[in-house]
């Protein structure tokens, strides 16, 4: 009894931290359910494996770095440039303008693209402007490998992302397919560019975002290195360089993005999940949940998007199902196809909730209720769940 009344409560504060914190939320979380079953040893243990775990730490450094690669891209004008010179269709500027800004973490980052949506689909239904703003922002997260978002929870699954992307593609085309279906279709007319085409305008910022990925496959490839981390950090610490040789920017401007990006918000997360993680292994937690006799796909596609719509999180959702199947499974770790259907159905969950900064902005930017932009986005979201619901079935 007390091992449950400290799940519960741990969860109570971390939705009640993630407020002001996330990644404080997170690691107070974790503290809290050991307070519960736990020595407090145990507890310093657990902290202490953390914080000078190599991975972890290069992991941490790397998601530092990832928002203000982001910010840099804003301040300088580099995402107007990529925008202004991509020379696409109205329906695939819709579709990429989002998805390019939603590629790099940026607080308000969806009221950032808004203005490109609005510029591309004048006299276009505000309901259909918002489901667009923010479902394409977010598809990108299920395969670009520097997504904090998809790094941080294939790393508690206990995999590598390059491991679950293939796994992830599948759902990242049902995606675009259901996005085309419901939004795009309905878009009418043709995007009409001003100004001259410039290549190097396009290529700069479009090279500072695509060198991190490809850098990072590539190390990983040539040199198979102990801590994979370490070539993650080489590859953003390059397009870092990149960008602030690009941006040609002074110490004042990056301390201003610093100020404003808060990079060590998405570092803390990083640090948080893997407090609760570690924790939560030895809670016995997994153990009582397995004992309840939850079918998998319950709790990874059901339970995960319930999260996932409740908390307007995906770190949230993923740092307790993910544990929990392990636990329940006596697995050090997840196959990457029950990853994918895990991690879908959470973003699912997130894409749509109330409470997710990115819906807020968007319906307030282009004037439409919620209750508008929730009925919009209802049934791709539903199709998806279905499809998912049905993955799981099969193949949890």
């Amino acid at each position: 009894m007390l091992t449950w009344i400290g799940f519960f409560v741990s969860i109570a504060v971390l939705l009640l931290v993630s407020k002001k914190n996330l990644g404080l939320a997170i690691g107070t979380a974790g503290v809290v359910l050991g307070f519960f079953t736990l020595p407090v040893a145990h507890i310093w243990r657990n902290i202490l494996l953390t914080l000078t775990d190599p991975a972890i730490l290069l992991l941490t450094l790397a998601m530092g770095m990832i928002p203000i690669i982001g910010g840099i891209l804003e301040k300088s004008g580099g995402l107007d440039n990529i925008v202004n010179n991509l020379r696409i269709g109205k329906k695939p500027f819709l579709a990429l303008a989002p998805g390019l800004v939603g590629m790099l973490p940026m607080p308000g980052g969806a009221l950032l693209s808004a203005p490109l949506v609005e510029k591309a689909s004048e006299g276009d239904d505000g309901k259909t402007k918002a489901a667009l703003n923010v479902w394409f922002r977010h598809i990108p997260f299920l395969i670009y490998p520097l997504s904090p978002t998809l790094i941080v929870s294939a790393k508690i699954a206990g995999l590598q992302v390059y491991e679950v992307i293939p796994s992830l593609f599948p759902l990242f085309l049902l995606s675009i397919f259901l996005g085309y279906f419901f939004f795009l279709r309905k878009i009418k007319g043709k995007l009409i560019y001003r100004g001259n085409f410039s290549l190097k305008a396009l290529s700069v910022p479009l090279g500072v975002i695509l060198l991190a990925p490809l850098l990072d496959f590539s190390l990983q490839s040539i040199f198979k290195f102990k801590v994979s981390e370490i070539a993650t950090v080489l590859a953003i610490s390059s397009s870092l360089i990149l960008a602030l040789a690009s941006s040609k920017f002074k110490l004042a401007d990056v301390k201003e993005i610093c100020k404003k990006m808060k990079p060590w918000n998405f570092a803390l997360i990083v640090i948080g999940m893997f407090i609760f993680s570690n924790i939560f292994k030895e809670s016995g937690v997994g153990e009582l949940v397995a004992s309840l006799s939850l079918s998998k796909t319950l709790l990874c596609v059901v339970i995960g998007f319930g999260l996932g719509f409740v908390t307007g999180r995906v770190q949230i959702p993923a740092s307790i199902v993910i544990p929990v199947f392990l636990g329940t499974s006596s697995l050090d770790s997840m196959a990457p196809h029950s990853f994918a259907i895990t991690f879908f159905a959470i973003l699912l969950g997130y894409i749509i909730s109330p409470v997710h900064p990115c819906v807020s902005v968007s319906i307030e930017y282009f004037k439409v209720r919620l209750s508008g932009f929730l009925k919009e986005t209802a049934s791709p979201t539903l199709v998806g769940l279905l499809i998912t619901v049905i993955l799981g079935l099969f193949l949890l």
